[in-house]
C-alpha cells in the first residue's frame, strides 16, 4: 500500500509541474551544459599566457635557451635536455589542447549564439582567429612541420598528418589579414569579458596588424616577396603605436590569478635561477642602465655577476632576478610596442618601405624598452649616445646591430629572444659549460608522436631534415 501511495504522489507531483519545471529537472545548475564562448576564449588566453610566461622547467625553458637566466642546481635544461622532463610533449599538448582546441570550440559557439548581432559575431570570430594564428605560429616556430589541416579533430583523427611549415605560414598570413580587415572598431566584441583589451576593438585591430608584421618578418630570408606584402599590409592596417596597445594580461594578484613567475620564484620557496653571464656580460660591456630593472643588486650597488651558463651556479654569489618579476600581480606581456619597433627596424634594414629608417626604428625600439622597464628618457638618450650602441658606430652589420639590442629588449620574453637569435644570428650565445651542446634551433617532436603517430612522424622528420634539436626551421636559412 505504501508503494502505491508513493507512486501516486510522484505522478501528481510531476503532473503539477509546467513543461519548464519538468525540463529543469534535467539540468545541473552547478555544471552548465553550454559554456559561453567568452569563457573558452578567456581560458585559451590564460593558458597561452601561462605557458609562455611561466619559468617552470617542466613547461617553459625559453628564458634558459635564450640565455637570459641560468640554473643554480639542476642544469639539464641549460644543457638542452628536452626529453628528461618531456618538455616538448608538455608544450605541444598545452598549446593544442588548452589553447587551440578551446578557441576552436569558442568559434563554433559564436556561430550558434542567437543573442549576438551579425556584427558582433564577425568581431568575436576575428578575435578568436587572430588568437589561433598566434598560437599556430608559436607551434611552427618551435617545431617546424606540424599537424594543421587535420588537427583538433579529437577521437575522429587521433593521428593527423603533418603539414609543411611554409604552407602553414602562408595560410596563417591569409587568416591574419582577413581577420584584421573584418574587425569593425565601432561594433562590440567580447565586451567586459575581454581580459586583454576590455572590448576595445581598435586595439584588437592593431594586434592583428602587429601579428601580420611578426609573420612577415619571420619569412624575410626565405620569401622576400610574401614578407614584403605582409609587412606592407601590417603597416597599412596600423600596428602598435604606444605601450597602451601592448598585448598584456593583468593579474589581480590573488590565487589562482597570479603572475606565473611568482609561483615559480616565490611561492615555490626555491632559488632555482640567477641571471646568466651571457646577458649580464653584454649589459655590463654597454653600461646598460636597465640592469637595475632586470636584476637585483644583491651583490652591491652597480655590481652584476651572471652565472656561468650551463653550469650549476651558487644562488647567493650571483646576480638574482628582479623583484619586479617576482611580484604576484606583475602583468604578462607577449607582444608589445618595443618588439614592433625593432621589427620595423629590421624591415627597413631589409629595404622594405615602412615609414622610417632602420636607425630611427632602432632608436625607437631602445627608447620603448627603457620606457617599458621604467628607465628615464635621459638614461635612454645617454645609452644611445655611446659609440658601442649608436646605430652608426655599433659593431657589426645591420643584423648584429639590431639583433643585439632586439635580444636585450626581449628580456622576460624568452621565446622572442630565441626567435631573434635564430633569425638574425645575433647575439653570440655561449655553449653550456657542462656539455658544450649546441644551442637548439628547434624543439624535437614529442615522444608521443614517435610512438603513436609514427607513420606521420617519420614523414615529417624526413621532410625537415631530421628530428634533431639542431635542424633549422624553414625560415632560418642564414
Amino acid at each position: 500500500m505504501k508503494k502505491i501511495l508513493l507512486g501516486l504522489v510522484t505522478v501528481f507531483a510531476l503532473n503539477s509541474c509546467t513543461d519548464e519545471d519538468y525540463d529543469n529537472l534535467n539540468h545541473d545548475p552547478r555544471n552548465p551544459e553550454v559554456v559561453p564562448a567568452s569563457f573558452l576564449v578567456t581560458g585559451g588566453n590564460t593558458s597561452y599566457f601561462y605557458r609562455m610566461i611561466s619559468t617552470n622547467v617542466n613547461q617553459n625553458i625559453f628564458r634558459l635557451v635564450s640565455q637570459y637566466w641560468n640554473e643554480t642546481e639542476y642544469t639539464q635544461e641549460t644543457n638542452y635536455d628536452l626529453e628528461g622532463r618531456q618538455i616538448s610533449d608538455s608544450f605541444w599538448n598545452e598549446i593544442n589542447m588548452n589553447v587551440l582546441y578551446d578557441l576552436s570550440e569558442a568559434s563554433k559557439m559564436v556561430d550558434t549564439d542567437v543573442n549576438l548581432s551579425e556584427a558582433q559575431k564577425i568581431n568575436q570570430k576575428a578575435i578568436i582567429d587572430l588568437l589561433q594564428v598566434q598560437a599556430w605560429q608559436t607551434l611552427v616556430d618551435t617545431f617546424g612541420d606540424i599537424p594543421y589541416s587535420e588537427s583538433l579533430q579529437g577521437k575522429d583523427n587521433l593521428n593527423p598528418k603533418y603539414d609543411d611549415a611554409k604552407t602553414i605560414y602562408e595560410d596563417l598570413i591569409r587568416r591574419a589579414i582577413e581577420s584584421t580587415n573584418k574587425i569593425n572598431a565601432t561594433e562590440g566584441g567580447f565586451g567586459g569579458a575581454d581580459i586583454i583589451y576590455n572590448g576595445d576593438m581598435s586595439k584588437w585591430k592593431k594586434f592583428g596588424a602587429s601579428l601580420q608584421l611578426k609573420l612577415g618578418i619571420q619569412l624575410s630570408d626565405v620569401d622576400a616577396s610574401l614578407a614584403q606584402s605582409t609587412i606592407t599590409s601590417a603597416v597599412n592596417s596600423g600596428v602598435f603605436t604606444s605601450q597602451a596597445d601592448n598585448f598584456t594580461i593583468v593579474y589581480p594578484g590573488a590565487e589562482p590569478y597570479t603572475n606565473p613567475l611568482w609561483i615559480d620564484l616565490i611561492k615555490s620557496g626555491r632559488n632555482d635561477f640567477v641571471a646568466a653571464n651571457t646577458i649580464v656580460d653584454k649589459m655590463n660591456s654597454l653600461n646598460d642602465p636597465r640592469r637595475v630593472k632586470f636584476f637585483k643588486e644583491n651583490l652591491g650597488t652597480g655590481v652584476f655577476v651572471g652565472g656561468e651558463y650551463g653550469r650549476a651556479t651558487a644562488f647567493a654569489g650571483h646576480t638574482q632576478i628582479s623583484a619586479t618579476l617576482e611580484d604576484i600581480s606583475y602583468p604578462g606581456t607577449l607582444l608589445d610596442y618595443t618588439e614592433v619597433q625593432f621589427m620595423l627596424a629590421e624591415a627597413a634594414a631589409r629595404g622594405f618601405a615602412v615609414g622610417g629608417t632602420a636607425e630611427s626604428f632602432y632608436n625607437a625600439g631602445i627608447k620603448a624598452s627603457f620606457e617599458f622597464w621604467g628607465n628615464t628618457t635621459a638614461e635612454a638618450d645617454a645609452y644611445l649616445a655611446q659609440p658601442t650602441v649608436a646605430y652608426a658606430t655599433a659593431a657589426g652589420d645591420w643584423k648584429q646591430k639590431i639583433g643585439n639590442q632586439f635580444w636585450l629588449a626581449m628580456y622576460n620574453k624568452g621565446f622572442e629572444g630565441w626567435n631573434v637569435w635564430r633569425r638574425l644570428d645575433a647575439p653570440t650565445l655561449n655553449l653550456p659549460q657542462a656539455t658544450q651542446n649546441p644551442v637548439p634551433t628547434r624543439y624535437t617532436y614529442p615522444i608521443r608522436e614517435r610512438n603513436l603517430n609514427k607513420v606521420n612522424y617519420d614523414q615529417a622528420s624526413s621532410a625537415i631534415g631530421g628530428d634533431k634539436q639542431t635542424t633549422k626551421l624553414f625560415w632560418d636559412v642564414n
